[in-house]
């Protein structure tokens, strides 16, 4: 059974370029090289305002969804960094949304 596309690639206009860093191991201990991953997504910014005891905080966040999976060489996101409108951030979480066969459907992350 095929399943529709929640993030339609007609909606996504946005360049991202970024890292994504692997969770695990090599063979002789060494961390797993991050993926690097470049295309199109749907970006949604947020800001919010964090009250501190010394000052006011303005925080920057956003949301960033590409259709299908951008990093399949991991089953999970945990962190790393994009680059969204000429700004690096990092990200916070990623997430992949599954169809009930195991195929992602999307994938999304959070940036900082």
């Amino acid at each position: 059974m095929i399943y529709p596309s929640l993030i339609d690639k007609r909606m996504c206009h946005v360049p991202v370029s970024g890292t994504i860093e692997r969770e695990g191991y090599g063979n002789y201990g060494e961390p797993l090289e991050p993926v690097e991953f470049e295309g199109l997504c749907n970006y949604q910014d947020k800001a919010k305002t964090v009250l501190t005891a010394r000052k006011k905080l303005i925080e920057v966040t956003g949301t960033a969804y590409f259709p299908g999976d951008i990093c399949p060489d991991a089953a999970t996101i945990s962190g790393g960094t994009a680059v969204i409108f000429g700004v690096q951030r990092r990200i916070v979480t990623g997430s992949k949304a599954r169809n009930p066969d195991g195929t992602v459907n999307y994938t999304m992350l959070e940036v900082v």
